[in-house]
């Protein structure tokens, strides 16, 4: 954990310093405004991310790899003039090789994450972003090397705040499993996503976000820390965010994965 608070430091303090003379932010309808909402993770913009995670390091020898990827539409709904419910899904797409047995692999979907966050439109008088809700673990794996197979729930919530080109916030839910086969272990998981988030004129953001997520039945720790760049580009008139970068393990379970990379694709539609 001394190496996450290093990095975390050396990461946090000229941006923190850079916060504190950050100007207003960018007018309405710009890039780097487009790119702002999208440093929201509740923002009011309908956006199809396509995140691609390849991690290393991973099954009994240490030599098995895995492919991720998440498919995650975000949509905002809204529901009178003082409050949006934002529907986030995610759906993973797996293969992977050398995990569960040297030899061994297996590909297709994972179980199906669903967050909805009840959202006030605007701030608090401090500037505070938040939305809470509930969230659906939905047990979807075409493998039962990929997945649960449990239905489970819990509570979800976000809060944030941006401050002209800053952005820091943290995401986290709990999921436990009240429904499935009687063979498949009990899912009790906790999942705890700080992020900061620095986005330039020319609408690249720079952005860091440790995951942690623990699983209670087992007691055990998962935590990459992922640093990406992205870059907010248009293809004819799509606005589409690129994006890439890498993540450390500080923890991970026997047989888990010791490094990765990220590759990022958002198709972005602006509401207005």
């Amino acid at each position: 954990m001394r190496m996450f608070h290093t990095l975390m430091a050396a990461l946090l303090l000229p941006v923190a310093a850079q916060a504190q003379e950050a100007p207003p932010p960018a007018p309405a309808g710009g890039d780097d405004d487009l790119a702002m909402k999208l440093a929201n993770p509740i923002a009011s913009l309908i956006s199809v991310p396509f995140q691609a995670n390849w991690d290393f390091g991973l099954g009994p020898d240490g030599k098995g790899h895995k492919f991720l990827l998440n498919v995650q539409p975000v949509i905002p709904v809204s529901l009178n003039n003082d409050w949006n419910i934002i529907s986030r899904t995610i759906l993973p797409v797996i293969d992977q090789q050398g995990v569960t047995g040297v030899g061994q692999g297996q590909s297709g979907l994972g179980d199906v994450v669903q967050s909805l966050f009840f959202s006030p439109k605007k701030p608090t008088s401090s500037g505070i972003i938040w939305g809470v809700g509930p969230v659906f673990l939905v047990p979807t794996a075409t493998d039962q090397a990929l997945g649960t197979g449990k239905f489970g729930m819990g509570p979800t919530g976000v809060a944030l705040k941006q401050m002209g080109p800053i952005t820091v916030g943290v995401l986290a839910n709990h999921i436990w499993s009240v429904a499935g086969k009687d063979s498949r272990a009990d899912v009790s998981t906790s999942f705890v996503n700080p992020f900061i988030s620095y986005v330039t004129k020319k609408a690249t953001t720079f952005s860091l976000a440790p995951e942690f997520t623990h699983d209670w039945r087992n007691n055990v720790w998962l935590i990459p820390v992922n640093v990406t760049v992205s870059q907010l580009v248009k293809i004819g008139k799509q606005p589409v965010s690129l994006g890439g970068g890498a993540r450390y393990y500080l923890a991970s379970p026997s047989g888990g994965p010791d490094w990765g990379i990220r590759a990022s694709v958002v198709l972005l539609f602006p509401t207005g």
